[in-house]
């Protein structure tokens, strides 16, 4: 394939998905060579108990540009997609997940995408084979991300999507950060598309995912709504909310000064204000102890972040197959 891309790598999350693993390559394999793309498929088994890393091996030592990461245990999609992007290094670094309900035929059709100009593109399931519990969750999830980070997807949780190499190596992946990486994206300056992808059954396994996802999903919506507002400058929101405590903690003791001030004038002293017996006394003075907290906390939190080090790895390796040099 002549001009971009020389050459791609499929990270692919995998756990408990040993009937899947074979099929998906070779899928894969027919693909990239109607298309002549040199290409490396990277499993990451993250904790797999079934024989997934068994057929991961088997691939690999038959197939050269097959290769395997193991992790001690499960630790997530994130931190596996993390392993993935620390590893990969194709022109064009593709996800997708390991249960045949993504369809490598889209291959195309993404870089096609890429080549217009765009940074990251994500595949958008337009006709979902998924049960209610699953598509609902995603449709209320999905409306929330664009609406709370700007970043206008019809399909956040599509796990099919397509970066170049440089993008993945610009964004950190923690917890359950693996269903905002164009958020993170975009909030760095990388240019987001998004185009529509078919969507199989499930065939074997069960799904990982559901309702009860949604609460988990929402609060990583938050996290990843301040980190891309005030990540870097966590001083603007908790010193500002801290200011205004302040404010309002501050003019309402005032007022309640000159109105004590003004009492004292009266000829009967039972119409002096007694400061204590009213409640917006002690509304004031708790607002201006907290605004005074948040805003030292502000400081605090900007100290924090620009001495931060966020090289430490989310994830453990077990073993690898397939990749020199890695352990």
């Amino acid at each position: 394939m002549a001009g971009f891309p020389a050459s791609a790598t499929f990270v692919i999350p995998t756990m408990d998905e040993q009937e899947t693993v074979a099929t998906l390559v070779e899928k894969i394999d027919q693909v990239c060579q109607q298309l002549t793309l040199p290409h490396t498929i990277l499993f990451i088994d993250d904790g797999s108990t079934d024989q997934t890393w068994g057929e991961i091996e088997s691939l690999s030592q038959r197939l050269p540009h097959v290769q395997g990461i193991r992790f001690r245990r499960n630790f997530g999609k994130a931190a596996a997609l993390a392993a993935g992007f620390a590893a990969a290094d194709g022109d064009v670094v593709f996800t997708m997940d390991a249960d045949l309900q993504d369809d490598p035929v889209e291959i195309p059709a993404f870089i096609e995408k890429l080549n217009e100009g765009f940074d990251v593109v994500s595949g958008w399931k337009q006709k979902r084979q998924d049960a209610l519990d699953k598509t609902l969750p995603s449709k209320v999830f999905n409306w929330l991300v664009s609406w709370m980070t700007g970043v206008k997807l019809n399909d956040h949780n599509c796990g099919f999507k397509a970066y170049r190499q440089a993008v993945t190596k610009d964004v950190t992946l923690y917890g359950e950060r693996h269903r905002f990486v164009p958020v993170l994206a975009a909030a760095r300056g990388w240019r987001v598309a998004e185009i529509p992808v078919v969507h199989h059954a499930r065939q074997f396994g069960q799904s990982k995912y559901g309702v009860s996802r949604l609460a988990k999903g929402f609060l990583d919506l938050l996290s990843i709504f301040f980190l891309t507002t005030f990540g870097k400058r966590p001083f603007h929101f908790v010193g500002a909310f801290g200011l205004l405590c302040f404010l309002a903690g501050g003019f309402g003791m005032l007022y309640l000064a000159m109105m004590w001030g003004i009492t004292r004038f009266n000829v009967d002293p039972a119409d002096d204000l007694h400061l204590h017996a009213s409640a917006i006394f002690f509304f004031c003075i708790t607002a201006t102890l907290l605004g005074a907290q948040m805003f030292l906390a502000g400081l605090v939190a900007e100290l924090i972040v620009s001495l931060s080090d966020q090289s430490r790895r989310p994830y453990s390796i077990l073993e690898t197959t397939g990749i020199e040099g890695a352990g």
